[in-house]
């Protein structure tokens, strides 16, 4: 790729922000890597066959594959809300993600988080790093299919008010999330924290960043919230 993250900074005003979790807040691979290999042992699965195609999928999507028996929401809750008591400390925020946050709440921005996790990961984690709570949060287990099917967006926008607007941007990691922010109609900030440069692009990102340090609340006029997205791949 002969590109760079170059790109001057521009200001996009969008009517809310709808941002996924692990890889785009948070990074926590190397807990969710110790998390699998556990699994897997006790699945009789390789954790690698796992792990090459979990990111960003639902827990019960996966497990499903594996061991159907398993594929419920009373285990996935419980083995999710073990991970940040046992690998606490392998995850970190994704470098300006706490700035963001911080500035989204305190601007008064309409925004939420959309995850392929469940809720005990997801209050786990912030509890952990400690991060701002969303007052709107979409979870594994609030819709029938998960990423890349679109309407785990859907009921992000559902909650932040603006249920026909398509004024949306989403942050995302993985190729998945970002077919399903782009199936629901939204734009689609995607960060190389967890996948190369060629599976975003072919995800169809409209812009790439290196992470959320490129990106910044300039303000909100009219309920809108203004974004500058500086440095993305050009």
């Amino acid at each position: 790729m002969s590109g760079s993250f170059s790109a001057p900074a521009q200001v996009h005003t969008f009517d809310g922000l709808l941002s996924d979790f692990d890889g785009t807040i948070i990074d926590s691979t190397d807990a969710i890597v110790k998390h699998w290999h556990k699994l897997g042992a006790e699945l009789g699965v390789d954790p690698n066959v796992i792990l090459a195609t979990s990111h960003g999928r639902r827990s019960i999507d996966v497990i499903g594959i594996y061991d159907p028996s398993k594929a419920n929401w009373d285990y996935i809750n419980e083995i999710e809300g073990r991970v940040p008591k046992e690998f606490g400390s392998d995850a970190v925020e994704i470098p300006g993600g706490r700035a963001l946050l911080a500035a989204l709440e305190a601007s008064g921005a309409r925004w939420g988080v959309v995850t392929s996790g469940t809720r005990p990961l997801v209050d786990g984690w912030l509890e952990v790093v400690n991060l701002p709570h969303p007052k709107n949060l979409v979870t594994a287990a609030d819709v029938p299919l998960g990423k890349p099917d679109p309407r785990c967006y859907l009921l992000g926008r559902e909650q932040l008010g603006l249920k026909d607007s398509t004024s949306i941007v989403v942050l995302e990691d993985a190729p998945s999330g970002i077919k399903a922010g782009k199936a629901a109609g939204f734009k689609v900030i995607a960060l190389k924290t967890t996948h190369s440069l060629e599976q975003l692009q072919e995800a169809g990102a409209d812009w790439i960043v290196e992470d959320l340090r490129s990106i910044s609340v300039k303000g909100v006029v009219d309920g809108r919230v203004q974004l500058e997205i500086k440095d993305a791949y050009q």
